[in-house]
């Protein structure tokens, strides 16, 4: 009879209240009214959405209309420009749902708010890792495209987008503090901060690897040159190619240090309740800074690349003028870009 005249402890849930709740609870200032601070914020980040969308839409539209982007770091090229299409429209509905808009937000629409952010930004790290993989599988194979089939490459994408959408969905599918007020973050008032940590570490996990990566490819073009300075006979194209390929990773790895360790650390911190920790000052302009990196990644990994900056002419003066030379200047790019490797094949520029 012992385990049937027991009472039931039953977890208590507010899924019935505010949003303020919430907020109260964790001790983050709800405001109702707009202040300089909220509207710098919004005016800053509407501005970086709309960079975001027409930068991401120019390269996806790059690769539709010139076939010789038909191949896979290309296919990664075009996830990634459409993972940061959709953190610029994730972060565009934050925007017009954040400041004095929170409070009129019920817990649904806070989770989706915050899922949708999180599963963009998930995606777009897992892009960039995905890229990193695939330059250094080409690089060490002296090629400019990698052996990898369509399918493979779509599998690929597939997975990359099932990561970030498990990620991003997993606090709306319970990993939440709904149920437990006292675990809530004070970041994210609706969010465990053992979720914080996790996705955190798993990130910086990801960031770290990447960077394992990317020294690597930095170390092997480095010996590659010293090697080549003591030929001067060797094609002096392969060397500039290979001064272009550290410049990259150099700027790859810088840009993504700036924009996403700052906020990865603080959630970080938050997750593991630092209470000394000021992270409501800075968690806006920190998340502002990772979306910025939406906007640089076309630029780093496209804009470098000379046959993707012709077809970005192209795509801009299609409306003032319609008789393009780019197929001309195109063809002249290709033939000087060829050069000879190591084992006397002929192989083409790419500073990706």
């Amino acid at each position: 009879m012992f385990g049937f005249t027991d009472p039931l402890k039953m977890t208590h849930c507010y899924f019935n209240e505010s949003i303020g709740f919430f907020y109260n609870n964790s001790g983050k200032e709800l405001t109702t009214v707009w202040r300089p601070k909220d509207s710098l914020v919004v005016g800053l980040g509407l501005t970086v959405c709309v960079f975001v969308l027409l930068t991401n839409i120019l390269v996806i539209t790059a690769i539709i209309i010139n076939r010789r982007f038909h191949y896979p770091i290309y296919y990664l090229l075009g996830n990634l420009a459409a993972a940061d299409l959709f953190a610029g429209v994730a972060y565009t509905y934050l925007m017009f749902h954040t400041g004095p808009q929170t409070v009129k937000l019920t817990v649904k629409t806070w989770l989706l708010r915050q899922s949708l952010l999180d599963t963009s930004l998930t995606a777009s790290v897992a892009n960039l890792l995905a890229i990193a993989v695939e330059r250094h599988q080409t690089v060490f194979t002296m090629q400019l495209h990698s052996k990898m089939s369509n399918q493979r490459v779509c599998i690929l994408i597939a997975c990359i987008w099932l990561t970030a959408l498990l990620l991003g969905l997993i606090p709306s599918f319970g990993w939440h503090c709904i149920c437990n007020i006292k675990s809530c973050s004070r970041m994210a008032p609706l969010y465990s901060r053992s979720y914080l940590i996790f996705w955190a570490v798993s990130n910086l996990v990801a960031f770290l690897i990447m960077m394992v990566v990317y020294m690597h490819i930095f170390v092997y073009v480095k010996r590659k040159m010293s090697r080549m300075s003591r030929h001067t006979s060797f094609n002096p194209r392969y060397r500039e190619t290979m001064i272009n390929l550290m410049k990259t990773v150099f700027i790859i790895l810088s840009v993504f240090v700036i924009c996403w360790t700052p906020g990865q650390i603080v959630l970080l911190l938050d997750g593991l309740g630092c209470e000394k920790c000021n992270v409501l000052a800075v968690e806006k302009y920190f998340l502002l800074l990772a979306e910025f990196n939406s906007v640089i990644n076309p630029i780093v990994y496209s804009y470098r690349d000379n046959e993707m900056r012709a077809t970005f002419k192209q795509i801009l003066c299609f409306c003032c003028n319609r008789k393009s030379k780019y197929s001309n200047s195109v063809k002249s790019t290709n033939t000087e870009r060829r050069i000879l490797s190591d084992n006397g094949h002929m192989i083409r520029d790419s500073t990706l």
